[in-house]
């Protein structure tokens, strides 16, 4: 579990409930039919931006925002110095088993084991990075247009209370009814952008960007052990990747 994510949604939403509750109560927020408008409509209307399995996908991906994902650049130079170690030594074959610590990276050495070069090696690997960063924003872009059409179909259920209101100015039930779906229905629609898929939307952004960064590291590292670089040489050229401080330690640690 994400803490950051974790604390930031639930804060936000105890944030959102406690103004609710500090001069009223939560009953008088609630509206079925403003709900309704946003969230169901709102549905439908984002599942018609994607291909199916793209939309069902983007619920996935949303549950991905709240893992935790270890995208340690550092520490993932600290172990490709230790192939490259290894490899040089040992030879290729060697790396057979090793345990990795992320599925782009297993890819890669693998097809050192198989014998493929450098340039055959580089050149899939980025084609894997490139489809990669393609199938998180077709699933990114469902959630974004989540944060675009919440708000609209908020605003849609405020004309339609309006309507409503004005349309039974003699029944003060109705008068009241019509102004709850009118006001809610912009309140839900601001909450499900702001408090939900926006925040979700950046972070998923923020993770897949993350990933690639971790992912470029991984190929440059296995570029020089198929070149058969000193693994200091290959840590030192990695390392301009890294914060001055996180340099330090993987230079401690090589």
């Amino acid at each position: 579990m994400d803490i950051a994510t974790t604390i930031g949604l639930v804060g936000g939403v105890l944030t959102i409930i406690g103004a609710m509750l500090y001069d009223g109560s939560i009953g008088t927020y609630m509206s079925a039919h403003a709900f309704g408008i946003v969230f169901i409509g709102g549905f439908f209307a984002v599942m018609y931006t994607a291909p199916m399995e793209v939309f069902l996908g983007s619920f996935k991906a949303m549950g991905t925002a709240l893992k935790k994902h270890d995208y340690d650049k550092a520490k993932l130079i600290i172990h490709m110095s230790e192939m490259a170690t290894i490899a040089r030594k040992d030879g290729l074959m060697a790396l057979e088993g090793k345990e990795q610590p992320h599925k782009f990276v297993q890819r890669g050495t693998q097809m050192l084991i198989d014998g493929a070069d450098e340039a055959t090696l580089v050149a899939q690997l980025k084609d894997e990075l490139v489809a990669l960063k393609a199938r998180h924003t077709v699933k990114q872009e469902v959630v974004k247009a989540w944060v675009e059409l919440g708000p609209a179909y908020g605003m849609i259920g405020t004309l339609i209370g309006l309507v409503a209101m004005m349309g039974n100015m003699s029944d003060p039930t109705m008068v009241a009814k019509g102004m709850a779906t009118a006001l809610l229905g912009t309140l839900y629609g601001a909450i499900a952008a702001n408090t939900f898929f926006g925040p979700m939307a950046a972070k998923l952004k923020n993770n897949t960007a993350r990933e690639i960064a971790y992912c470029e590291v991984a190929i440059e590292a296995l570029r020089g052990i198929a070149r058969s670089d000193a693994p200091r040489n290959i840590t030192d050229k990695l390392i301009a990747r890294l914060p001055a401080p996180e340099r330090e330690a993987v230079l401690a640690a090589a």
